[in-house]
């Protein structure tokens, strides 16, 4: 009996963790992945509903079911003063609404909430700030709001680059903050490698990044109202701890944070081409803070023999004492990588000597 119990709770936290990306087929996917009758897993779906885990819409041979709310929670505005503090409203607001989860889960919570939290009262500039959260049986959402000058546009001011997108780049490399006096710039790179999913909206772009995929995206859309909003996800049942993000990018007796991934596709607006040397130069701002440096060419298809060689050959130079290197790059790109490294190009001519 105790079997079989242990297998029914396995196959309904299976239907909960897939049912997003399955809201159609869910019965299909779960009878193919246990072996099992598409009656048998009509019954767990009959039970969840009855527990509102899930809810159904649609006709009996059309059926789409999704993760039901069980908790939709709206804070009052916060007013943000000297007084605010985020360890405050984590104890006393936002534990009780997370309610009863696993430690290394509320370890996550504990950690995202208070960076992004204190993040919008040191820098965002704004008045006040809203929190959000919607909770099912297998994920929870947070997200929150200020009304600010939006972070984007404040790191694009601060650094004086060329436009809110490039903060994005400089965002996802780590070690950025516009008051280093105060701050590190490790909670917004470490916040967004701990959740399922993590978003920043503000302005005309977003920022996102998925747990396991290796890319960071910059999407445009139509601008938004002043302020920014985070939106963090991460499932309930999640075994994610915090010690092993962080040791993918720390390291030496003082714990430092001293690697980074950089995005190379964020360098890259619209149909823009990677081949100059002022674009290598903007992806190379402040890899100089780190002793290891990966240059993540994922969904990068080309890049300029300039591009290449400022990075791999003028560089690598200058900066000895960094181990550089790249990864998930295409033929093509490697093969401008290795020339960059051997000097082809400048032995032919076709970059000038820097």
């Amino acid at each position: 009996m105790t079997n079989i119990r242990v297998r029914g709770e396995e196959i309904r936290h299976f239907i909960l963790d897939s049912v997003d990306q399955h809201p159609t087929d869910i019965c299909r996917l779960t009878a193919e992945h246990f072996g099992i009758s598409r009656q048998a897993v009509n019954k767990h779906l009959k039970r969840l509903k009855s527990e509102l885990a899930l809810s159904v819409e649609g006709k009996t041979k059309n059926h789409t079911y999704k993760l039901a709310p069980q908790v939709e929670w709206q804070s009052p505005a916060y007013a943000i003063s000297p007084g605010l503090a985020e360890d405050v409203i984590w104890t006393d607001a936002i534990v009780p609404i997370l309610g009863n989860q696993p430690d290394n889960v509320l370890d996550i919570w504990q950690y995202g909430f208070t960076e992004m939290f204190n993040n919008a009262i040191d820098h965002s500039g704004g008045s006040k700030i809203f929190a959000q959260i919607i909770k099912t049986a297998a994920t929870t959402e947070m997200v929150l709001r200020d009304d600010g000058i939006g972070i984007f546009k404040k790191i694009q001011i601060a650094l004086n680059l060329l436009d809110e997108r490039h903060a994005i780049l400089e965002l996802a490399k780590g070690k950025l903050t516009t008051d280093p006096e105060r701050h590190t710039g490790e909670g917004i790179f470490f916040t967004s490698r701990m959740f399922d999913s993590f978003d920043i909206f503000s302005g005309g772009v977003f920022f996102s990044h998925e747990f396991g995929k290796p890319k960071d995206w910059i999407l445009e859309r139509d601008r938004l109202r002043e302020g920014s909003s985070v939106w963090m996800k991460l499932s309930n049942h999640t075994a994610r701890r915090m010690k092993p993000i962080f040791d993918q990018y720390v390291s030496g007796d003082d714990y430092g944070f001293t690697k980074t991934v950089v995005p190379v596709k964020l360098a890259q607006y619209g149909n823009d081409k990677l081949i100059s040397r002022s674009q290598a130069k903007r992806l190379l701002a402040r890899v100089e803070l780190f002793k290891k440096v990966i240059f993540d060419f994922a969904g990068v298809p080309t890049i300029g023999p300039a591009f290449s060689d400022e990075i791999f050959r003028v560089f690598a130079h200058q900066h000895p004492e960094i181990i550089i290197s790249s990864v998930n790059e295409n033929e093509e790109v490697a093969q401008m990588i290795q020339r960059a490294k051997s000097g082809e190009a400048i032995k032919k001519g076709e970059v000038a000597p820097q």
